[in-house]
């Protein structure tokens, strides 16, 4: 979603600038490449059959085996994971693609995957992004020993509110808490999450799947265009919210987290509940792009990749400009040939290299001379 996140490529996977709602991808067989990209959590191939429950609980126990073993031997009898259109995390991904369709779809989304994205509105996103994180992670700390949410606690692989801190610090300076506040339309997603955490943390699970696996998917083909439009460092400042330090392989780790959901005990009306929750936070979302959207209108368009005024101190007359003069004078126009010329004489450069040569033709001629 958004600072900005955090939606392209084969998969355009969320509407993940802002808010990224994370999209379940059903693999029926990967190759042996794929296999070996995917570590320190060797992969293993998503079936759709219908799976065993002994066969679930041996891949929790190889995959959970995996995240503190550095990754070796996944399952050594299968690599196979068999979904059921029952699981949770199919049930979320087939009733929120209505959702997904809208936020992906929206002017602001779109605006953003072509990499026309102001500055200013970028600054804007990850500071809502900031709000909602920090409401999310905070409720998540408050329970991550609730039995419905404990098996989802991943904190040093998935929070993100340090890392939109350094973004935030980089983008506004040192003092971006005083220049950043809640804007109208983040507030009720934000109040949402505390009300969610407080009455009723099963909730929890929807608002967690629709960001971060968001985040890990689309929203790492935001994080290249808004490098590229915004001309941001190849060093990552103002981007730490795309990159996950403790995560080695996105799509392992999405199928981790997606098989944990999986094996949470919820009967078909808690299903319901969450998809309804995961269609509510969808909404939260598109409210925020459709409030950036407006808020750009107001925006003159920016100059990204420059650092000063168009002509420098020429007071915008094209007139005045050398690259402008020198191809007048190309054509054939004596005045801007002129003009050229003068313009060459007043560069200092111009003026040594001048100097240099008139005083050697000078002492030429005084050589011929005598």
């Amino acid at each position: 979603m958004i600072c900005f996140a955090n939606f392209v490529g084969s998969t355009l996977v969320s509407c993940h600038f802002l808010f990224e709602g994370g999209t379940s991808v059903v693999n029926i067989a990967r190759s042996q490449r794929d296999v070996n990209r995917c570590r320190p959590l060797q992969t293993w191939t998503i079936n759709t059959a219908f799976q065993q429950r002994r066969t679930r609980q041996k891949f929790m126990m190889a995959a959970d085996s995996a995240m503190t073993n550095g990754g070796e031997n996944i399952l050594s009898e299968s690599d196979d994971d068999i979904l059921s259109p029952d699981d949770l995390s199919e049930v979320l991904a087939a009733g929120t693609k209505e959702s997904h369709d809208k936020a992906e779809n929206s002017p602001f989304v779109k605006d953003f995957l072509r990499g026309r994205i102001k500055r200013e509105l970028f600054k804007l996103g990850t500071a809502a992004l900031y709000y909602v994180y920090l409401a999310i992670e905070e409720e998540i700390e408050k329970n991550k020993d609730h039995p419905m949410f404990a098996p989802l606690y991943f904190p040093s692989e998935l929070y993100r509110r340090d890392a939109l801190a350094k973004d935030l610090e980089y983008l506004y300076g040192e003092d971006w808490e005083s220049k950043i506040s809640c804007s109208a339309a983040t507030q009720p997603y934000v109040d949402r999450i505390h009300e969610v955490g407080r009455e009723d943390p099963v909730l929890l699970v929807a608002h967690a799947w629709t960001r971060y696996m968001g985040d890990l998917s689309g929203g790492q083909i935001l994080k290249k265009v808004a490098q590229r439009a915004l001309k941001l460092p190849p060093t990552g400042e103002g981007l730490n919210f795309y990159h996950f330090e403790g995560i080695h392989s996105p799509t392992a780790f999405k199928r981790l987290y997606r098989s944990r959901m999986n094996e949470l005990e919820v009967d078909a009306e808690t299903k319901e509940r969450l998809l309804d929750e995961a269609n509510l936070a969808f909404k939260f979302n598109l409210d925020v792009f459709t409030e950036l959207q407006e808020i750009g209108k107001g925006i003159k368009e920016e100059v990204q990749d420059t650092g000063f005024p168009a002509h420098g101190d020429m007071g915008g007359d094209i007139s005045k400009c050398p690259y402008y003069a020198a191809k007048m004078a190309v054509s054939g126009n004596t005045m801007y040939a002129c003009q050229f010329a003068k313009m060459l004489l007043r560069q200092p450069t111009v003026q040594v290299v001048l100097a240099t040569w008139v005083a050697a033709i000078a002492g030429l001629a005084a050589w011929y001379l005598t």
